[in-house]
């Protein structure tokens, strides 16, 4: 797959202070959006997406540590998370999940500034003012783009709950659900796999987690490898 360029940026657009989804070319959100700045672009439409709240932060950081962890000692490629943007394709949305998994055999897709096509897995944790997008927009657009797995995880107390999405031969969405011992397997990430109870945990122990899908013993040889 090549890396498209990214349009000329445009002179910097300046907005109402009270202004509320602003509409904008594509170029005009590369010149508005500053680095740190967490919003996504649809369509001409920018959504600013809230600061995440302690729930979201919480299983945000375990994921952060387990995957990130799980894919650097195995050395499979890189993980990301927002913000950081995805260019699904040439003038499709420009989405900033909350993480992203970049496979080792696809970093031609990475740029400084973006991903540029499909990752391999994103993750979004859903917050009140998500839900619609979060499963309804962005699954139509992650299957679209052929991003092979997409996760979906809502661990708001009042009712927490997965979704699990691979790609079949047909290049849909499959829903992939939790098995009889509450475990859901991931296959681009081979052998890592996800119990229900870790996403739903007031605070989920990363360490203990890891160790338990890589194996102890397994675990130990991989730091130690690491430190040679």
């Amino acid at each position: 797959m090549s890396v498209m360029e990214p349009p000329v940026q445009s002179p910097a657009v300046e907005l109402p202070a009270s202004a509320s989804n602003p509409q904008m070319s594509y170029a005009e959100f590369l010149t508005w959006a500053e680095e740190d700045t967490h919003a996504e672009w649809v369509n001409g439409e920018v959504t600013v997406q809230m600061p995440p709240k302690e729930l979201h932060q919480i299983l945000s950081a375990f994921l952060e540590q387990v995957l990130g962890l799980y894919i650097a000692l195995l050395n499979l490629g890189r993980l990301y998370t927002a913000p950081f943007e995805v260019k699904l394709w040439a003038d499709g949305p420009a989405r900033e999940p909350d993480l992203l998994f970049l496979a080792r055999e696809h970093l031609a897709q990475l740029t400084p500034e973006r991903i540029v096509g499909a990752p391999d897995l994103i993750v979004e944790i859903i917050s009140p003012e998500s839900t619609h997008r979060d499963r309804v927009d962005k699954l139509d657009e992650y299957e679209t783009a052929g991003v092979p797995e997409y996760w979906i995880i809502d661990n708001r107390r009042e009712h927490p709950r997965a979704w699990f999405y691979q790609l079949d031969e047909q290049k849909r969405y499959r829903q992939i659900p939790f098995d009889a011992e509450g475990i859901y397997r991931s296959r681009v990430l081979p052998g890592l796999w996800m119990r229900g109870e870790w996403l739903w945990a007031e605070q989920p122990d990363a360490l203990r987690a890891l160790a338990e899908i890589i194996g102890p013993d397994r675990f130990a040889d991989a730091l130690r490898q690491a430190l040679k």
